[in-house]
């Protein structure tokens, strides 16, 4: 009896820290860094391999990128983290120039250096698996999967393409996994989305000598899409999977500003409400796990992001525009390994390869985004039967681009004006630190 006692109290006590830690994760998330806007560092566990492998491993950790990876646990489970992204590097203007009617092109003046325009922040995930059989599992995922901030100079040179930009993603996903035996389990998620934006540049006055006017816009709204997956075990000691996540289109309604504008387009200057659209990218999912030996896994994953989704940012009336973006669909690969040190010490350590989906010809200040290498390392720490510590760090190595933007204001009226934005994007370096951990009760 006070075997059984303290068991019960130990699995309460296990309930009772999940319960906290799962209460932070659902906070507001302070925007972070990621591929494109992508925030891949959704489990502590998985960051610290580059999350190669995570579509084919097991357990709550693994939910964001498969919903059948609950399928067949042998008990209920929690996983919880906060990740640290620390960017850094700096954006030079190349000869960008104001093109105004009747006028020769000039240099748009402002200061030509800006210094980590991309913000640090704060990303939380979390994730919770219920066992209700062998067979038969249900999980909620919490993530904040597109997040970003940078923030410029209003005076300077990029300022007609981005002043403040502003996107943070709340993904909230109920899961329900079936493994009719051992070696196979099947999944589906629903993906219940609440993004929040906001975005700001300046707009042209017609005389070189006033002012910029502003352009001020916010947005939010909650949306949906879809997840779907399976995991298969053909043989002990070989995991595969695979997983799609649907594309997620974002209506946003709130205030648009535009004021500053003087002399004949002061006719412009508004409050008004709008919406704005624009769909995120879906993503399809395969990889593996190989035990190679008792100590030893190797683990491969490759990601196809459907990006070409994000073609444009639609601006409804009394805009009626849009923001062209014109993002590609683009690959990940990842390769990594565990090592299990000792019974309660795991090591981890991976490599990815990243392709941007924002293109040379049209890459804007907004999202100033290259091709990237993530350096991963990381490990895990058993505590107890009920609790394991994961930790993990990373190097991602962006290299640097440049920022070519053409945009037309007032386009098809006597005072339309032409920005030709030309910069570049120069050492770039994101450090990335993790920490959480996962319970089973």
């Amino acid at each position: 009896m006070r075997g059984s006692g303290f068991g019960a109290w130990r699995r309460r006590r296990a309930m009772w820290l999940f319960g906290t830690t799962f209460a932070l994760v659902l906070t507001p998330p302070a925007p972070a860094f990621g591929a494109g806007f992508y925030l891949q560092e959704q489990s502590v566990r998985g960051w610290g391999r580059a999350n190669s492998g995570e579509v084919a491993d097991d357990g709550a950790a693994s939910l964001w990128w498969n919903p059948a990876s609950i399928g067949g646990i042998e008990s209920s489970e929690g996983s919880f983290g906060a990740t640290l992204v620390l960017p850094t590097g700096r954006l030079d203007d190349g000869g960008t120039q104001i093109d105004r009617p009747g006028l020769p092109p000039l240099p748009v003046g402002g200061p030509s250096s800006m210094r980590d325009p991309i913000q640090k922040g704060v990303a939380p995930n979390g994730a919770l698996a219920l066992r209700l059989s062998d067979q038969f599992a249900v999980g909620l995922n919490i993530a904040s999967p597109f997040s970003f901030t940078t923030d410029y100079d209003p005076t300077g040179w990029q300022r007609y393409s981005a002043i403040r930009t502003r996107l943070v993603t709340l993904d909230v996903q109920p899961s329900i996994a079936w493994a009719p035996i051992p070696a196979v389990s099947i999944g589906a998620g629903l993906n219940i989305e609440y993004a929040d934006a906001y975005l700001s540049n300046a707009l042209p006055n017609l005389s070189p000598g006033s002012p910029d006017a502003r352009l001020r816009l916010t947005g939010s709204g909650w949306d949906y899409g879809w997840s779907a997956g399976a995991r298969l075990r053909p043989v002990p000691g070989i995991s595969l999977g695979i997983a799609y996540k649907s594309a997620i289109e974002h209506n946003l309604k709130g205030p648009v500003d535009i004021s500053g504008l003087l002399g004949p387009l002061a006719v412009r200057n508004q409050r008004a409400r709008t919406v704005a659209r624009f769909t995120t990218p879906w993503q399809l999912v395969v990889g593996g796990r190989f035990a190679a030996g008792d100590r030893l896994t190797l683990n491969a994953q490759a990601v196809r992001f459907g990006w070409s989704k994000f073609r444009r940012i639609d601006l409804a009336a009394p805009l009626s525009t849009f923001i062209p973006e014109n993002y590609k669909d683009t690959w990940s690969f990842a390769v990594g390994a565990d090592v299990k040190a000792s019974d309660r010490l795991t090591l981890r350590a991976g490599i990815q390869l990243d392709g941007t989906p924002t293109r040379d010809s049209s890459r804007d200040a907004r999202v100033p985004d290259a091709d990237r290498v993530d350096y991963n390392v990381g490990l895990s720490y058993r505590l107890s039967n009920h609790l394991i510590l994961d930790a993990a760090a990373a190097l991602t190595d962006p290299g640097g681009g440049p920022i070519a933007r053409q945009e037309r204001f007032y386009a098809g009226t006597p005072a339309q004006t032409d920005i030709l934005t030309a910069g570049r994007v120069h050492d770039q370096r994101v450090v990335v630190l993790a920490m959480g951990g996962r319970l089973r009760f």
